[in-house]
C-alpha cells in the first residue's frame, strides 16, 4: 500500500451561497491523499498499474466545474469520483476557498471528505 498525493490544486470556479460567488467566481485550492495497492507497480514499473496522479488533477477539475452552493458538494464528488479508479483504497480531499466575500478575518476555510473501498 502506497500513499499518491497531489497537493496545491488551484482552480477558478463558481461555488458559493453568496450571490457574487455564483456570478463573479472565486479561486480554490484542493488537496488529495490517495491510499492505493501499490506492490503491482512497485515491481512493473508501469503506469498502468497505479493510480496516475494526472488523472486525479482531471477528476478534480472535472468535479469543480460542475457548480454547487456549497463546497462539501463538489468536495464529496471528487472523493467518490477517485474512489471509483482502479486501484484505490482510500481517499481524503480538502476543498479550500481563497478569500470568500465576507467580512471577516481567518486563516483558513475548507472543508475535508474522506471515502474508502
Amino acid at each position: 500500500m502506497g500513499l499518491i498525493t497531489v497537493e496545491g490544486i488551484r482552480v477558478f470556479a463558481y461555488h458559493g451561497h453568496l450571490p457574487e460567488e455564483k456570478k463573479l467566481g472565486g479561486h480554490f485550492i484542493v488537496n488529495v491523499w490517495v491510499n492505493a495497492e501499490t506492490s503491482e507497480v512497485e515491481k512493473t514499473d508501469d503506469l498502468n498499474d497505479t493510480v496516475d496522479y494526472v488523472k486525479i488533477i482531471e477528476v478534480v477539475n472535472e468535479q469543480m466545474a460542475i457548480r454547487a452552493d456549497m463546497i462539501e458538494v463538489p468536495t464529496k464528488r471528487i472523493v467518490d469520483t477517485i474512489l471509483s479508479l482502479n486501484k484505490v483504497k482510500k481517499v481524503k480531499v480538502e476543498l479550500e476557498k481563497i478569500q470568500p466575500p465576507i467580512d471577516a478575518t481567518f486563516d483558513k476555510i475548507s472543508v475535508t471528505a474522506t471515502g474508502e473501498n
